[in-house]
């Protein structure tokens, strides 16, 4: 027999005993919601412990207000060349020439490939877990442009920073696609020999300014 028919003999047999046993509409058993969805910390001891986690996945980290942010990103670019999403703020961006991923015009992969850095905003960061939470918004663009380029520079608002990781996913529209970053892309072999930039941005600076 032919194996796509095969396939696809196999296929109609799976849903149809899906069918069959959902035939009686059973209830769905309630789901326990017994974890932690507020944390204790609030203030300057959430960003702190933000930090702290970000710190220890070998991010670098940088505290800058709305007056300093453009001359702090200008410093970590130095003369990299640099993608940005079509909806970033200008009022972030140093004097200098930016390479922007239009929404209907998006860069190719290969393009991104030739492209040094990206710079994002974030929608949420999780202290708890030292996770920035990217969702798609128009200042952080979309996920490729984080994934390609060898170094990510993420600014995060104090006021988006939050404890615990319900508290952040809350924070989230529902169907966003979501970028969870916790420090530079790093992976192990069998072995445990660290090798960074795999699947992602080896270098990560995360900017954290004060509202």
């Amino acid at each position: 027999m032919d194996q796509k028919y095969q396939y696809d003999d196999a296929k109609t047999e799976i849903f149809a005993r899906l069918r069959n046993s959902l035939s009686d509409h059973p209830t769905p058993p309630a789901v326990p919601r017994e974890y932690r969805r507020v944390g204790g910390r609030t203030g300057a001891e959430v960003v702190d412990v933000l930090i702290d986690r970000l710190e220890d996945y070998k991010a670098n980290v940088y505290r800058e207000n709305l007056d300093s942010l453009p001359e702090r990103i200008g410093a970590l670019l130095e003369e990299r060349s640099c993608v940005i999403p079509s909806g970033l703020y200008e009022k972030w961006l140093p004097d200098r020439d930016f390479i922007v991923d239009l929404d209907d015009q998006p860069l190719t992969i290969s393009d991104l490939d030739s492209i040094d850095a990206v710079l994002t905003g974030s929608t949420v960061a999780c202290a708890d877990t030292g996770t920035i939470f990217l969702s798609a918004q128009p200042n952080e663009g979309r996920r490729a442009i984080t994934l390609v380029p060898d170094h990510h520079v993420c600014v995060v608002f104090e006021k988006d920073v939050v404890d615990l990781v319900p508290q952040a996913l809350e924070a989230i529209e529902s169907t966003q696609p979501i970028t969870m970053i916790s420090g530079p892309s790093a992976t192990s072999d069998i072995e445990l020999e660290r090798v960074e930039g795999v699947h992602g941005p080896r270098r990560l600076d995360i900017i954290i300014v004060a509202t």
